[in-house]
């Protein structure tokens, strides 16, 4: 019998297959984050959204963003004050960041990621 993988695996494998799909669940992750501020989540389900795109290496070859800098949005305290802060003047100025498909030009379905059998 084949053993289903988790929700996360899911995710990122439909994500992984639907360019238009990973923007609209990118948003609502931003939405949601912008609604009740819970960064912790906010900053998993952006790890998923990256999976899906292969990788942070390879998202940060897509987007020039140097990895390291990328790694550390996730592991620096820091760089997740900038995050809060960066929503917060967003919520005082009321204009949430909107992402659009127009913007995604280096998001394109990736390999199919191996499930566990």
């Amino acid at each position: 019998m084949r053993e289903m993988g988790s929700w996360r695996e899911y995710q990122i494998r439909r994500l992984a297959d639907d360019p238009e799909a990973a923007i609209n669940y990118l948003q609502l992750t931003l939405e949601e984050y912008h609604a009740d501020g819970d960064l912790p989540f906010f900053l998993k389900e952006l790890r998923v959204f990256i999976e899906s795109q292969g990788g942070v290496v390879e998202i940060c070859k897509r987007t020039g963003i140097d990895t390291e800098t990328l790694l550390n949005m996730f592991s620096n305290e820091d760089a997740t004050r900038l995050l809060d802060t960066f929503s917060s003047l967003l919520n005082a100025l009321k204009n949430p960041l909107v992402i659009e498909g127009t913007h995604a030009k280096h998001l394109a379905p990736v390999k199919q990621i191996p499930t566990n059998q």
